[in-house]
């Protein structure tokens, strides 16, 4: 799941609790609304949370806050540090991963030896990612037909995600495309029970 800090509800504690209680195994922190100062506070508190739960937290695009707040997992976009920048400043033991938007992108991403996982959509147009085309479902089954063929075992186990629209409707689709991965936002940052909305997500994914 993506959240932001959750500053309007006041509520970001809690909202995290009830997600990993559902079934949330990875909570990233995304929000540039704030300052530098508030996403860090709020990353302490995912920190903490994360631990609480023996689940992972991540951080998106800022190296510099992953390492500060000691960070489980660093997402970075196609213009942000490129990998190897990453894994230089942040080392070897954090969990690297990349967003891709096309088949292209996804085969570079399987290649990269360097890198843990990668993110395939938006899948669907999101308010979340404006002026972002949305990639269709065709994508999904390619790439999850491109690592099924890779000719290296550790390209074939290379955990990927689906994202972009992904909500209690479209998972099935997303399943039945060939996605057994998803991240969400709104769906679990809208809900008005966040842990049974993660929860039914969990079994959609679980079932497929």
């Amino acid at each position: 799941m993506c959240t932001p800090a959750r500053t309007e509800q006041g509520d970001l504690r809690e909202f995290l609790h009830a997600a990993y209680d559902g079934g949330v195994d990875i909570i990233q922190l995304r929000d540039r609304s704030i300052d530098t100062c508030d996403e860090i506070a709020a990353l302490e508190v995912l920190a903490a949370v994360a631990a609480d739960h023996g689940k992972l937290f991540a951080v998106n695009d800022r190296a510099d806050i992953a390492a500060l707040v000691g960070a489980d997992v660093f997402h970075i976009g196609q213009t942000d540090l490129t990998v190897a920048q990453a894994r230089d400043l942040l080392g070897p033991d954090v969990i690297v991963g990349l967003s891709t938007h096309s088949l292209d992108q996804a085969r570079a991403a399987m290649e990269d030896a360097a890198l843990d996982y990668f993110c395939t959509g938006p899948l669907w147009e999101t308010p979340t990612k404006p002026g972002r085309a949305a990639t269709g479902l065709s994508l999904v089954t390619e790439t999850a037909r491109m690592l099924a063929d890779a000719p290296e075992r550790w390209q074939r186990d290379k955990a990927w995600f689906t994202i972009g629209g992904v909500n209690a409707q479209t998972l099935p689709e997303v399943v039945a495309a060939g996605g057994r991965r998803a991240v969400v936002v709104r769906a679990l940052t809208l809900a008005v029970d966040p842990r049974s909305a993660a929860a039914e997500l969990k079994g959609q994914l679980t079932q497929g």
